[in-house]
């Protein structure tokens, strides 16, 4: 696809991911293997291959743009690969007045799209940027819609884990935030999820 009609395609995504649009995007796959209280799903996920790097937290403009020129061409192949969902982003929570994310001590990911993975995905060029291979696991998400912000993020969480804790189900890592849209989409119409991963049975 050349350069024009790839930024076409991205602009028109976007916008129809205000309206929650997100169909087109190649997203991860699993199976839901089971169903808790308040709408917690245990998956199933398949091996996946992702773009990270370094990040503040989920509003971290750097590290989105860092991911963002790794598909718009900051590859070895110098190639352009199609946007997909969610975003994921996971790091260490500080506990203040208000709960807010600090420190370095987190990440942002884009999912790679599966024939991009499958066809083996070009190294970045730029510093900080990496490629990661992701196991199958399990993990615990629960959906929520809204405006992301910290106090949402931390009541979803608590929800998140109290359910767990309820169902007897020891958790690994910190939690994670999966975006599925822009942040200008209509708030009531947004995917959100925190998550959790599962230790392997």
């Amino acid at each position: 696809m050349d350069k024009f009609a790839y930024y076409l395609v991205t602009l028109l995504e976007s916008a129809l991911g205000v309206f929650g649009v997100r169909s087109f995007y190649d997203q991860p796959r699993y199976a839901v293997v089971e169903r808790l209280e308040r709408g917690v799903e245990i998956r199933s996920y398949e091996a996946r291959v992702a773009v990270e790097t370094d990040a503040r937290g989920q509003g971290d403009g750097e590290a989105f743009g860092r991911l963002f020129r790794y598909i718009t061409g900051a590859n070895r192949d110098g190639g352009r690969i199609a946007m997909t969902a969610p975003v994921e982003t996971a790091g260490r929570r500080i506990a203040m007045t208000v709960p807010v994310e600090q420190g370095p001590a987190g990440t942002m990911r884009f999912f790679l799209p599966h024939d991009v993975a499958r066809a083996s995905a070009p190294e970045p060029t730029e510093a900080g940027v990496r490629l990661v291979r992701l196991p199958p696991e399990r993990i615990a998400a629960l959906q929520f819609s809204g405006t992301i912000t910290p106090q949402a993020r931390s009541e979803q969480e608590r929800i998140l884990a109290d359910v767990l804790a309820k169902a007897g189900r020891r958790t690994e890592d910190v939690p994670l935030l999966m975006g599925y849209d822009p942040p200008f989409a209509i708030p009531f119409l947004r995917r959100n999820e925190v998550a959790v991963r599962l230790p392997a049975n």
